[in-house]
């Protein structure tokens, strides 16, 4: 893994994982930015969650038969103890002294929201008038003065993903890259992407892990059956929700293909309590229209899923 860029951050700040491709660190030591909007061969994928922050840098595939390439990745953790809500300053310190962050300009900038509150409505009925109403229903209550309503359209698949916002997220993002038009999707919705461009013709079970968290996302021949994301404090609740989906779906645990995503191990007591009730269980792959620089050899391939969906977009 490249560190060849001083990134001259706080102790707190410092990232569990950084892989940096020399061609993107010698662009940024050499010159400070990347291009401009127009001429900028890279697109800033980011990742925000409450406690967590993460990014790559993709550049896009020129041609349709080309495969996108990820140069940078940096996964950083917050602790709480401090406050609440420790993503915003993080985010500040970044902003004043990464040098990724000193550059304003990028071909695209697409922001992946790890929020509490989601839900998933078909096209056919989606009302964006209606859009906060959805959200209540899901939550049981109206969104505090603090956040606000955001959808994304999945237009390929025939939904929308309605989420909630913070407000001063939102604000610092329009302040971070004020010349560009910002794409903005629940977590969700990148897990959901990733799903769609596996190549199965069989009944998938995809299920991206968190810690206590596990996105469970079901297909059919590529069709959407299933999404939803579950709380778990043991492992034996877990095996329990997934065999329960499975269950309601009208399936039998060995018809399903069920591959792994996210923060899981082939050690971790999860993944060997599932593989006793789940026989085709797999971990899985990063998408094939996306290609890697060498420095990413030592990452574990299907950790960072719904990050790497991103540079897809």
């Amino acid at each position: 893994m490249s560190t060849s860029v001083q990134t001259d951050l706080p102790p707190t700040m410092t990232p569990t994982v950084a892989v940096r491709s020399e061609t993107v660190s010698a662009r940024l030591t050499d010159k400070g930015v990347l291009g401009t909007a127009q001429t900028s061969p890279y697109q800033l994928c980011l990742e925000m969650g409450k406690d967590r922050f993460r990014f790559c840098i993709v550049e896009p595939a020129a041609r349709k038969e080309d495969r996108a390439i990820c140069h940078w990745l940096e996964d950083y953790t917050f602790p709480t103890l401090v406050t609440d809500y420790p993503l915003l300053p993080a985010l500040k310190t970044l902003q004043e002294e990464h040098a990724v962050f000193q550059n304003h300009d990028w071909k695209q900038v697409i922001v992946s929201l790890n929020t509490p509150t989601f839900t998933l409505v078909p096209s056919v009925l989606f009302r964006k008038e209606y859009a906060s109403h959805y959200l209540q229903m899901t939550r049981g209550s109206a969104l505090p003065a603090t956040e606000q309503t955001h959808t994304y359209a999945h237009q390929d698949e025939g939904f929308h993903s309605i989420f909630n916002l913070e407000i001063r997220l939102q604000d610092w993002l329009a302040a971070a890259f004020p010349l560009q038009q910002l794409t903005i999707l629940h977590q969700t919705s990148t897990v959901l992407h990733a799903s769609k461009g596996r190549k199965s013709g069989g009944y998938e079970l995809i299920l991206y892990f968190e810690e206590e968290y596990v996105t469970l996302v079901a297909r059919e021949a590529g069709a959407l059956k299933f999404c939803n994301k579950f709380g778990y404090k043991n492992t034996s609740d877990l095996v329990y929700y997934i065999l329960f989906v499975i269950s309601e779906l009208k399936r039998q645990p060995a018809e399903m293909e069920v591959v792994l995503y996210g923060e899981i191990t082939p050690f971790a007591d999860s993944y060997t309590l599932m593989a006793r009730f789940l026989p085709r269980l797999s971990f899985g792959l990063p998408p094939d229209a996306l290609a890697f620089t060498g420095d990413f050899d030592e990452l574990p391939e299907h950790r960072y899923a719904s990050l790497f969906s991103l540079g897809l977009l």
